[in-house]
């Protein structure tokens, strides 16, 4: 189980055990970047907390050796736009974020009107935000080029039956809408459905028999691994939630693994998409 998350941080997501404490307001990505010309993993963690907005950064190389984690603590985002410097490897990152014009929607991710930026050395590690839509943001934008792919993302979605979620599964592919039903209140034979898009792709019937299961489904011609727990739905507490993964191919790890060993055969290689919900149940 853990080769399918172990993308998201270095211990990984438990996936066959949803946590009980109550929801959270965080999504967290991953992305697949570079780092002084070598492959690395960045995370980023979105949050929202009873002092407001928050945003952790943590930089991984290639053997899962942490290289930096930095954290900007509420007070600090309230200013909406600021700078923070931290040596790594022996040069600087400077981490810039500009949310005086960000949009939010019920979540703590901003949706439009942001920028972050992670630079090192001068040379861009990964810029998210659509401000190179303003003027004045022009030439900052210009000299901020990176290539770095989101390849991993965690998010907690809520509903009374009917949850919704985005993913692109392959990192030059279609963004595609994910949709799960799954009612359970008063229902004698609750059963789960997902469809992407409005193609219904995975039906479980006699779920409380199958709370937990995987199955492969395929999208465009991809194959998708797709797991569910469903566990606390039917059995657990009332503030428990549900967990879905959606992986299409080879895990973060052994790619940046392959980078390292074969840059040629890296350039090359398309590589897939983790999704995690964690999915709780409103009133």
């Amino acid at each position: 189980m853990r080769d399918f998350t172990s993308c998201l941080s270095q211990s990984g997501v438990q996936v066959s055990h949803s946590s009980s404490s109550g929801g959270q307001n965080i999504v967290e990505c991953a992305y697949l970047a570079r780092l002084r010309g070598k492959p690395c993993r960045v995370t980023v963690t979105w949050s929202k907390v009873a002092m407001g907005q928050a945003l952790a950064v943590a930089i991984d190389d290639h053997v899962n050796r942490c290289l930096c984690k930095a954290e900007v603590k509420p007070w600090l985002f309230s200013k909406k736009k600021g700078s923070k410097i931290m040596e790594v490897d022996g040069g600087n990152l400077e981490i810039l974020w500009d949310l005086s014009s960000a949009k939010f929607a019920a979540g703590p991710e901003p949706l439009e009107g942001f920028y972050v930026a992670l630079i090192y050395n001068l040379e861009a590690v990964l810029v998210l935000g659509d401000l190179r839509k303003e003027e004045e943001h022009q030439v900052l934008w210009d000299a901020l080029q990176s290539d770095a792919v989101m390849i991993a993302r965690k998010e907690h979605i809520y509903a009374k039956k009917l949850y919704a979620a985005t993913a692109r599964f392959l990192d030059i592919g279609q963004l595609h809408h994910i949709t799960i039903e799954c009612d359970t209140a008063g229902v004698r034979d609750p059963s789960l459905e997902i469809r992407i898009g409005k193609k219904r792709v995975l039906q479980v019937k006699r779920l409380a028999w199958k709370f937990r299961g995987n199955q492969t489904i395929y999208v465009d011609g991809l194959p998708v691994e797709v797991l569910w727990d469903v566990h606390n739905w039917l059995f657990g507490s009332s503030n428990g939630c549900a967990v879905f993964l959606f992986q299409s191919g080879q895990s973060m790890e052994k790619f940046l693994l392959r980078c390292s060993q074969n840059e040629k055969e890296a350039q090359a290689h398309r590589f897939g998409f983790t999704l995690i919900l964690h999915a709780w149940k409103i009133e």
